[in-house]
């Protein structure tokens, strides 16, 4: 069985769901999932998670995103995006100056509504679900970080925007909130994630290349996803013990040294496989150690 991440650059019109099919019918196998849900408008990064990467998941989908945009200022619509029914339709005057005042003051920490058309779960029901119903409930605001706004491009009333931003964070929301910003109303046309955590578009494989046989060209290793931790390596009897879930001491590494109190480390074979997540510790007799944290084998 494969095992590793796949950087995919999703299609337009494919729902990150319809990736994870394409791919299990594909590679014939059922243990695949995702990083980090795309809508069918967006392209780009989406990160795949094969075998045992797949307990990656909650660590890749943390990761800071960054996205490009395309945004048409007076206009909105029930979604939020141009595949959406269009509710106002307002004359612009918005200057570049106007438009980049309006963008900067969404940077930073900011809390934001969640779209109707979500898959956010409220008393047991998916929000798009009542929104296709004409039903409209009270969302939560959530808290999320706007790392930076940066204007690529703009002609007339259509502006194209770069942004990193947290987990969590809906783009088209954020394009519908600088239209309220300018008064004018805003939705967003065109989203394209570029990067998630430390994986590129530039570095993405296509499902045509995983059709044509090239899975092994474009495989990173699970490893990949926390090469920010320190690494451990483990000796003869370091590696049973990991084997059997038990702690690990000083006296079980042959690299590395035991990470601080509640510090995340990869940790490692002696022939440089990675074995799993270890969290460094405190044993009740005294004396620091190793925990499993999340086994990759």
């Amino acid at each position: 069985m494969l095992n590793g991440i796949l950087v995919v650059d999703k299609p337009k019109d494919f729902t990150s769901h319809d990736v994870i099919g394409k791919m299990r019918g594909i590679l014939k196998m059922r243990q695949i999932g995702h990083a980090g849900t795309l809508d069918p408008i967006a392209t780009g990064v989406l990160i795949v998670l094969l075998g045992k990467a797949t307990r990656a998941s909650d660590y890749l989908m943390a990761e800071q995103k960054e996205y490009v945009a395309k945004l048409i200022l007076g206009k909105t619509t029930d979604t939020q995006d141009i595949t959406g029914n269009v509710l106002t339709e307002s004359e612009v005057s918005v200057t570049e100056e106007q438009f980049i005042d309006a963008m900067n003051s969404f940077i930073g920490d900011i809390e934001q509504i969640p779209p109707m058309y979500s898959a956010i779960q409220i008393g047991g029901k998916r929000l798009y679900d009542l929104a296709r119903k004409g039903i409209e409930v009270e969302r939560k605001s959530r808290l999320i970080n706007i790392a930076g706004i940066e204007l690529l491009n703009h002609n007339g009333s259509e502006y194209e925007i770069k942004i990193a931003c947290s987990k969590g964070t809906y783009i088209r929301t954020l394009c519908h909130d600088i239209g309220a910003k300018l008064g004018c109303g805003a939705t967003m046309t065109e989203l394209r994630r570029v990067k998630s955590g430390n994986f590129i578009v530039e570095k993405a494989c296509t499902i045509d290349d995983i059709q044509n046989g090239r899975v092994l060209d474009f495989l990173i290793p699970t490893e990949r996803a926390f090469e920010t931790f320190n690494k451990v390596t483990l000796n003869e009897a370091g590696m049973k013990r990991a084997l059997n879930g038990a702690f690990l001491d000083k006296s079980h590494i042959s690299e590395g040294v035991i990470p601080e109190d509640g510090e995340t480390v990869t940790v490692f074979t002696s022939d440089g496989k990675f074995m799993l997540l270890g969290m460094g510790g405190k044993l009740d007799k005294g004396g620091n150690c190793i925990f499993c944290k999340k086994s990759f084998m």
